[in-house]
């Protein structure tokens, strides 16, 4: 997540505001929550909402939309009210804004009213509204930047989990975390949610054993059993792996993504020179996912086996996703090649 932020950051170098974390914003008169990751921008509004709550409990609160904006909106839910109670005004949809709000927060941000906290929500997914962000981000208002990008790779994934039990005080085992972001690796809002369902039901730290007690039927979980037993060459293990996935519900299409996943990690590695840690930078990993892939490496594997394997993996992802009629034929012959290191039926 660091490394997501700081790029992020890198291309707004020009930048006059503060570039605050979505994990502990601390409110500005004019607050930018700015990119496409749901998960972080909602918890930088709630932050929002839940800082200035604890200063005054009077806090009014108000939601209003950009793309569907009536004319005189702002400024009449920022005015002071009789009993000068703060306001938060939150604008959801500023990539949409229509005429009417981009002109009245331009004129809005260039005197801001006392009291009031203007939190303006833009994904990035159009440069509508580009004018108000280069006017808040040039310092006009006074205002603040809560970066929110995309989080997509693996180490970015473990970093997001590892933060949520760090806020919440909580130690966790890092296989634990690793477990957690195998499992949900294509649902950040799921990640989430099963963090702090765990940070809730759970006393004392998060083990991987934990881990697998509650989310072990996880799809990706049994797809990744499977992979790291053919990976480590144990092919009639592997087999029974992969049909107690399927005999679980296992789905055939992520069972194939968990191979390509630790394959394709083990590619990048092979053939690099360098500690850990200079490889993970190099190739943008973690350092445990590059020692994983160097032991995984050390079991057998060569460059042409590695190569038989990504060929194997591109057939089966093919075929369970309609080119052949026998998805589990496809997923055997790929576990076959992966757990022998041979093409099939050599």
């Amino acid at each position: 997540m660091a490394a997501a932020t700081a790029r992020s950051g890198g291309k707004k170098a020009a930048a006059k505001i503060p570039q605050l974390s979505w994990r502990a914003p601390e409110p500005a008169p004019i607050m930018l929550v700015s990119g496409p990751e749901e998960v972080c921008a909602e918890r930088a509004m709630a932050g929002v909402r839940d800082y200035l709550k604890a200063e005054d409990p009077t806090l009014e609160v108000t939601d209003i939309r950009a793309d569907d904006y009536t004319s005189g909106t702002l400024l009449g839910v920022t005015s002071p009210s009789l009993f000068g109670e703060p306001r938060l005004v939150r604008v959801e949809g500023v990539e949409k804004c229509s005429d009417a709000f981009l002109s009245e927060a331009l004129a809005y941000i260039e005197a801001p009213q006392e009291g009031a906290t203007l939190v303006l929500r833009h994904t990035g997914a159009t440069v509508r509204g580009k004018k108000l962000l280069d006017a808040i981000r040039s310092g006009t208002g006074g205002g603040a930047e809560v970066p929110c990008p995309a989080i997509k790779r693996d180490s970015d994934r473990y970093d997001f989990a590892a933060g949520e039990f760090k806020a919440a005080g909580r130690r966790v085992a890092p296989k634990a975390l690793q477990a957690l972001t195998s499992a949900f690796s294509d649902d950040l809002t799921e990640l989430a949610s099963a963090c702090q369902q765990l940070i809730a039901d759970v006393d004392g730290d998060i083990t991987a054993e934990i881990v697998a007690r509650y989310y072990g039927g996880r799809v990706e979980t049994n797809a990744f059993v499977v992979a790291d037993t053919a990976i480590a060459g144990q092919y009639g293990d592997a087999l029974i792996a992969l049909r107690h996935a399927l005999d679980s519900g296992a789905d055939p299409v992520p069972l194939v993504a968990a191979f390509a996943m630790k394959i394709r990690t083990m590619a990048r590695v092979a053939g690099q020179r360098g500690s850990s840690r200079d490889i993970a930078m190099r190739v943008g990993m973690k350092d445990w996912q590059v020692d994983r892939a160097k032991r995984d490496l050390q079991s057998g594997w060569s460059p042409r086996s590695l190569g038989a394997a990504i060929q194997a993996i591109a057939r089966a992802d093919a075929e369970v996703k309609g080119a052949s009629r026998d998805p589990v034929f496809a997923l055997e012959r790929m576990v076959t090649v992966v757990a022998t290191r041979r093409p099939f039926g050599a």
